[in-house]
């Protein structure tokens, strides 16, 4: 089954997101698909997500886990493309070698022109017209509440060629079902405590990213880990250093 094959309205398959070639590995033993968070690949190198900076760090990655060769799909987040230059974002995204991407259009938690955003995803599709272009608008994430505004960008995105549109941010019900509703499309959401993925099937949604909460959860658990070592509380159980080597191939 392609990326895109997985993409089924109201049967929304689990994209987890991995930071490393390990989580991506540790991963692919159990879901079809394996997407990047730019969040764990920026903050492991110790730098900001959407901004840029960490724009080196996301596309060594992607060489990394290219040669890695999961044996499953790969959607890499590249934050809005790393440019303004519509031609440059296509070659980032043919140099991937990737199934897939998430472009989206804030820069600096700024909400960018559509009309600009447009131009790239055009750009990309006509250079890789095989790679899933999924389309994110940040309306509702940087704390918006416009649900039309959210639609005429992503009718836009539609028209340049994407392919799937992603709304992260703390949905209601109601907005799910009116994003559905409104934009013929795969519609991407991000998990969230506030839905089950039967809720998230109710509703039509064909896509759920763990974006950046995997990486959140093991910064939590390692640090809890440390403070029960130091305080005599139970250590969490943890995969064998056994299981970790396996995550690697044998040398030569």
């Amino acid at each position: 089954m392609s990326f895109a094959d997985l993409h089924r309205p109201g049967d929304p398959f689990v994209l987890p997101n991995a930071w490393d070639v390990g989580s991506a590995r540790a991963l692919a033993a159990e879901f079809p698909a394996i997407g990047i968070t730019s969040l764990g690949v920026a903050a492991a190198s110790g730098l900001r997500d959407a901004t840029g900076d960490a724009r080196p760090a996301i596309l060594e990655l992607a060489r990394r886990l290219a040669a890695a060769d999961l044996g499953r799909p790969l959607s890499h987040d590249l934050e809005d493309g790393f440019s303004d230059d519509p031609g440059r974002v296509a070659e980032t995204v043919l140099g991937l070698g990737a199934a897939g991407v998430n472009l989206e259009d804030a820069t600096g938690g700024v909400l960018v022109d559509p009309r600009t955003h447009a131009r790239k995803i055009r750009a990309v599709k006509d250079c890789c017209p095989g790679v899933f272009v999924n389309a994110r608008t940040d309306v509702f994430w940087l704390g918006g509440a416009d649900l039309a505004a959210a639609i005429g960008r992503l009718e836009q995105y539609l028209d340049a060629g994407a392919d799937g549109v992603f709304v992260p941010g703390r949905l209601a019900t109601s907005t799910i079902e009116a994003l559905v509703r409104a934009v013929p499309a795969p519609l991407n959401v991000l998990a969230s405590p506030d839905h089950t993925r039967a809720e998230l099937a109710g509703c039509g949604v064909a896509r759920i990213s763990t974006g950046s909460l995997l990486y959140r959860s093991a910064l939590t658990r390692a640090v809890a880990a440390a403070v029960a070592v130091r305080d005599g509380g139970r250590i969490p159980d943890a995969m064998s250093y056994n299981d970790v080597q396996r995550l690697a191939p044998p040398a030569g």
